[in-house]
């Protein structure tokens, strides 16, 4: 059978993406194959953290978006795809409002997810299927609103947690202390129960830090090197790390602030480095939308079956 492809759009606080993947059926290692990736930096969380609404203009960006988008999804011939939205759509009081107008628009239903669905679905990646099975990891994602944190161990996924602290969030300093005293104790708990070794971060800004560090492929970041690194770019203004370190003004603006939060997250669970895979909230919905559909399929093969043997 020929490759079939999916898409995920994916509605963040910081940046929207659209991300297509490819797979062959029947292959016996089962894997995608990235054929798209678009990264628009709209940054919603800005007005819905701040103001807590999505203003008129940015809400035309975003229907604009979502039409080049579903474009975009047609000429690629994609078989399904799932479109979701987090913190920043979440928090907005105009959130209904513009989730229809999207729909009537374009014909793209938009999700809104929660922390802890959005927390499963990034799980579902399967990374966790190459880990060792004996040793306990936490996976931690940092979006521009929130951070959502899973606990795997013996290669099961045992409980997630959303927090309402994010890089978009710090930046306009709208995180309340109780969640940081939320997350502080919920950390001091995890490692009682458990010992880390390591914590797995997905994330844009983890995945540029990995890079800025030169850390070679399969090999993890350190603690050490991440805290160096990370007091280098705060000794930098916004505009030399953009120079400096080739960043995107809207993620040389959040990258220490992201750092922050994966070392706090480290060091609160006795954690020494990172294991940085590439993956996140797209990789998931898409790995979902193919088991969905090779479920659907399995189903309509036994139908086929049962009819000529009747």
């Amino acid at each position: 059978m020929s490759s079939i492809q999916f898409a995920a759009i994916d509605i963040g606080s910081n940046a929207v993406r659209l991300l297509i993947k490819s797979i062959e059926p029947g292959d016996s290692t089962e894997t995608f194959t990235k054929v798209l990736m678009v990264r628009v930096p709209l940054r919603l969380g800005q007005e819905s953290f701040v103001t807590g609404k999505i203003s008129n203009d940015k809400a035309k960006q975003l229907v604009r978006l979502m039409k080049a988008f579903k474009q975009l999804i047609k000429i690629y011939d994609i078989e399904d795809y799932r479109a979701c939205a987090t913190a920043a759509m979440r928090d907005a009081k105009n959130t209904k409002e513009l989730v229809k107008e999207i729909n009537k628009e374009t014909n793209i239903k938009i999700e809104i997810i929660s922390g802890q669905e959005e927390a499963a679905i990034i799980y579902e990646s399967h990374f966790a299927d190459s880990l060792n099975k004996e040793l306990n990891y936490i996976y931690v994602d940092v979006g521009g609103g929130s951070t959502e944190i899973s606990v795997i161990t013996k290669g099961e996924l045992i409980e997630s947690k959303s927090y309402d602290i994010g890089t978009v969030r710090l930046l306009n300093n709208k995180v309340k202390s109780e969640e940081y005293e939320r997350l502080n104790a919920d950390l001091s708990e995890l490692k009682v129960l458990y010992k880390f070794n390591d914590i797995i971060g997905s994330g844009g800004n983890i995945i540029k830090l990995n890079t800025l560090a030169k850390v070679r492929k399969n090999n993890k970041l350190s603690l050490v090197k991440l805290e160096e690194l990370n007091t280098q770019l705060k000794a930098l203004t916004v505009d030399e790390r953009k120079a400096t370190f080739k960043l995107k003004p809207d993620r040389a603006d959040v990258i220490t602030l992201a750092a922050d939060i994966y070392t706090d997250v480290a060091k609160g669970v006795g954690a020494g480095s990172i294991i940085v895979p590439t993956i996140g909230l797209s990789d998931g919905i898409i790995h979902m939308l193919y088991m969905k559909w090779k479920d659907k399929n399995l189903v309509n093969q036994s139908s086929e079956l049962e009819d000529n043997q009747s």
